[in-house]
């Protein structure tokens, strides 16, 4: 099995724009709203397809944003407790585990900022116009 190129990158007016592709569904990050604005129509211009909004889940994972502080998080706890509820483990008792100090493990979120701060859209292109 490979891997297929899923994620492009181009540039306009200054502002570099990602787009990444699963599927049938787009996602498109830039700094520069305007110009993100804009790429998203000329794509929506050239194939069949709709706008989903900002960017909430993506192949698995939550997206937060944090608008004033500039921060996007990624988070799979919806999805570990999903995994956790549906094998009865959820109110299972914690046990400790040998790991090295300072390491703990914790049943708390822990959120780690890993974009940059972007405008992210999402558009599911349905087929060619």
């Amino acid at each position: 099995m490979g891997f297929e190129k899923s994620i492009w990158t181009v540039t306009i007016d200054g502002a570099s724009i990602l787009l990444g592709a699963h599927i049938d569904n787009f996602v498109i990050a830039c700094a520069n709203q305007h110009v993100l604005d804009g790429f998203r129509a000329r794509l929506l211009d050239a194939f069949k397809g709709t706008y989903e909004g900002a960017l909430e889940r993506y192949l698995g994972c939550e997206v937060l944003r944090d608008m004033d502080k500039g921060i996007t998080y990624l988070s799979q706890t919806h999805y570990a407790e999903k995994i956790l509820r549906t094998d009865n483990f959820w109110n299972a008792t914690l046990r400790l585990t040998p790991m090295q100090s300072p390491t703990r493990a914790s049943t708390k979120t822990t959120e780690t900022s890993i974009l940059p701060q972007m405008s992210v859209d999402v558009i599911v292109v349905l087929s060619a116009a």
